[in-house]
């Protein structure tokens, strides 16, 4: 059985990602921010989950913080934080937590568990597709994801044979995030071929694949539906 690490996963895709993991009896470790709510979610998914704080916002502390996460085979980046942040009404200071927490605080946790992969390990990396698809006030969610094609690249070069890929999904119906947004949903299912919103199964789903499939390495993969 695999040693999962989920960063981010005590809510949405990476709570999803967690329960597939779990349910399949793999040993899987969820992160969030808060250490008590972290325990929490990871209590209600499974007996073979362990709930950790880590904070990517603080990146300092994020060795200390995995520092008794043992060997590990899957390593997932789910974290993230949205903003609306234009650059008439540039939000500096939210703008260098979400750079921070992204860029820095996803690699820094590569670099923490380094010593802890193995040659048969392999890292998914969560972007969006803001970043080909930029919207008013996505400015930094649109830099940020883009920046998450070029960590795809110089990660692979730096941690192989360790396989680096990333997933980068569109609107997801079922998101908590976009709960409410009808409008928004209507008009992103109708210029989508499919007819429908892709769904945080489907997003699972995909992520396992790029996670298990030791053909798959420096892939940035869109899950929309084909959105046109």
């Amino acid at each position: 059985m695999s040693n999962v690490v989920i960063i981010g996963g005590t809510s949405g895709i990476g709570r999803e990602l967690g329960e597939y993991y779990a349910g399949r009896g793999h040993s899987v470790v969820v992160t969030g921010r808060d250490a008590e709510r972290a325990e929490k979610i990871a209590a209600e998914i499974g007996e073979t989950v362990r709930g950790v704080a880590v904070d990517l916002a603080e990146p300092q502390g994020i060795t200390e913080a995995l520092a008794e996460v043992g060997p590990v085979d899957r390593l997932a980046l789910v974290g993230i934080q949205r903003d609306r942040n234009s650059v008439k009404g540039y939000d500096v200071g939210g703008a260098v937590d979400l750079v921070t927490m992204k860029l820095v605080g996803y690699t820094t946790v590569v670099h923490a568990l380094l010593d802890r992969l193995t040659p048969e390990s392999s890292v998914l990396l969560f972007g969006g597709m803001a970043k080909d698809r930029p919207y008013p006030g996505s400015t930094n969610i649109s830099i940020v994801n883009a920046g998450v094609l070029g960590m795809v690249r110089t990660l692979a070069a730096e941690v192989a044979p360790v396989r680096i890929n990333a997933i980068h999904p569109g609107v997801v119906g079922d998101s908590p995030y976009w709960a409410g947004a009808t409008d928004l949903l209507e008009g992103v299912r109708a210029q989508t071929p499919t007819g429908r919103l892709v769904t945080m199964g489907e997003v699972v789903d995909a992520s396992v694949t790029l996670l298990e499939n030791r053909g798959l390495n420096k892939v940035n993969l869109t899950v929309d539906g084909g959105f046109a």
